[in-house]
């Protein structure tokens, strides 16, 4: 099996597609946890101005599924995850903080927090989520 740590991590983002449309980088990958950024640029937001919610739950999912990759290995999927919206996002970077609260053989739980970063550096919680991954390792 191949080493995970952060490097291996930000290949695997690389290899996606979409996390490239969108922009996002790994900063943090490790010991249960995993932290996925996105800067708010013209084009994720809403036409109030917000960031929009499907980027929101993109890093909610995306965070959740590297999260437990720490714990379960490379091959996962997402079983399916619930996003609650707390407030608008808004601001310069959005940061999705992934932590695995349980692990057990072929699953674990991941509680995701997702804040919008500010100019001024301040965070400020703006939804939290909440998923399980499986494993996709056969046999």
């Amino acid at each position: 099996m191949t080493e995970l740590d952060l490097d291996m991590a930000r290949k695997v983002l690389e290899s996606q597609p979409f996390s490239g449309l969108v922009g996002a980088r790994i900063t943090a990958f490790g010991s249960g946890a995993a932290t996925l950024e996105v800067d708010m640029r013209q084009e994720l937001r809403q036409q109030n101005g917000f960031l929009h919610g499907g980027v929101l739950a993109y890093a909610a999912d995306n965070s959740i599924t590297f999260a437990a990759g720490t714990t379960l290995g490379p091959a996962v999927l997402t079983g399916g995850f619930s996003i609650q919206y707390v407030r608008p996002a808004t601001g310069r970077t959005l940061v999705a903080r992934a932590e695995v609260v349980h692990t057990g053989r072929r699953q674990a739980v991941v509680r995701c927090e997702l804040l919008a970063v500010g100019e001024d550096g301040a965070a400020t919680l703006c939804a939290v989520a909440q998923g399980t991954v499986l494993s996709a390792k056969q046999g």
